[in-house]
């Protein structure tokens, strides 16, 4: 079989799953997301029976679903919703991940780990996933409400602090003063560049989307539109932030010029099968035999997730003075960790920080910390609907 009918076969494998998964999870009121990944882990290598032979192609394609939702959730917001909440962003976001490599550092103190592997845990559990959260919050339609807004904005906050904190685990074998301000030199160059960026944008994205409106041709449309996500998200990772921050820009400039809602339809169809893809990759990428071979480690860590980073975001919310549910329910949110985790912990594998055994366990982890956010905000909601009723 040539290597072109492999990718096939392995692109049919994969959308089967997310069928299979999708059906399964509204068949049992379940979020999609969770059949998804579960679809992924049934066609993963690590499963017997029909398995995916490079999953790194994979893992290229799911980045465009990344691209895509965080254009969609851009298109959604506004500046205006993000300037309510920027104060438990700015400054709630980074005092949340100090406490949480604080609670890293608490655990490893305790499981007799080198300080280094107790930073490196704390800094992977610390960011939550924007990808999972944002499509529970679309799901659930509470994207807009004001504990939706908030956990977006601090996810941002996180996504940039993953480029930070990518530089600074490998430095960690290794302190010296030159790395560290090396890694502040290039975050500032970065930041510098991107305020340009963001600024011509702003200048020239709302007219251009009026003038592409006006031209009333739904396939020029969406190709423009498409363009200009992939675009800004392309710039934002040369300079050296991430792809969905980009993306998210993107469709905040676009919403700007009241064309939001119409390329938000034109885009829905085409980001779904894209998200699908992504969370069905993220299975493939799980070995459940963790759950039997590694329980103690894997409980740490969803434990931490879970029970720590509960307790430390809604204390955290609620010193910026908003109300005890908002607080509650952002808590709820954060508890789950995805692809950022993934790149932090394979990070401080490659430096020698954590083992192989941290790695599968961190990605088990992601899985079981999902499962249980979808169950906890599922929970939640029912709870605030009686509150009503």
């Amino acid at each position: 079989m040539t290597a072109d009918t492999t990718f096939y076969r392995d692109l049919a494998y994969v959308f089967g799953a997310a069928v299979v998964g999708g059906a399964a999870a509204r068949a049992l009121r379940q979020p999609m997301i969770l059949g998804y990944v579960i679809g992924g882990i049934l066609v993963g290598p690590f499963t017997p029976g029909l398995t995916v032979s490079d999953v790194h192609e994979f893992e290229l394609l799911a980045e465009v679903g990344v691209i895509l939702l965080m254009y969609s959730i851009g298109l959604e917001f506004s500046f205006s919703d993000l300037l309510q909440v920027k104060w438990v962003a700015l400054l709630g976001a980074p005092l949340g991940i100090l406490l949480s490599i604080a609670l890293g550092l608490g655990a490893g103190a305790l499981l007799a780990w080198s300080w280094q592997q107790g930073v490196a845990v704390g800094a992977i559990i610390s960011v939550a996933s924007t990808m999972v959260l944002s499509r529970f919050l679309t799901e659930r339609g509470e994207l807009r409400s004001q504990s939706g807004q908030v956990m977006i904005a601090i996810t941002l906050v996180e996504d940039l602090a993953v480029v930070i904190l990518t530089v600074l685990l490998p430095s960690l074998t290794d302190l010296r003063s030159d790395r560290l301000l090396n890694l502040g030199a290039a975050l500032g160059k970065a930041l510098l560049l991107l305020i340009p960026v963001a600024f011509i944008a702003h200048k020239l994205l709302p007219p251009l989307m009026r003038r592409v409106v006006k031209a009333a041709n739904p396939e020029f449309f969406v190709l423009v539109a498409l363009a200009l996500g992939f675009v800004t998200a392309a710039v934002t990772e040369a300079i050296g932030l991430s792809l969905a921050l980009g993306a998210f820009l993107a469709g905040l400039l676009v919403s700007e010029s009241n064309a939001g809602h119409e390329t938000l339809q034109h885009l829905l169809p085409l980001r779904d099968a894209f998200v699908a893809m992504f969370f069905v990759t993220m299975g493939i990428l799980v070995n459940p035999r963790v759950l039997v071979s590694q329980p103690s480690l894997l409980f740490v860590i969803v434990a931490l997730v879970v029970v720590g980073k509960f307790v430390i975001w809604v204390l955290v919310v609620k010193l910026f003075r908003y109300s005890t549910s908002t607080a509650l329910l952002v808590g709820l949110g954060l508890t789950q960790i995805g692809e950022f985790s993934y790149v932090l912990v394979r990070v401080a594998r490659d430096a020698h920080i954590v083992g192989d055994d941290m790695y599968n366990a961190t990605l088990a982890a992601s899985v079981v910390t999902i499962l249980i956010n979808g169950l906890l905000l599922k929970l939640a909601g029912s709870l605030g609907r009686r509150r009503q009723e």
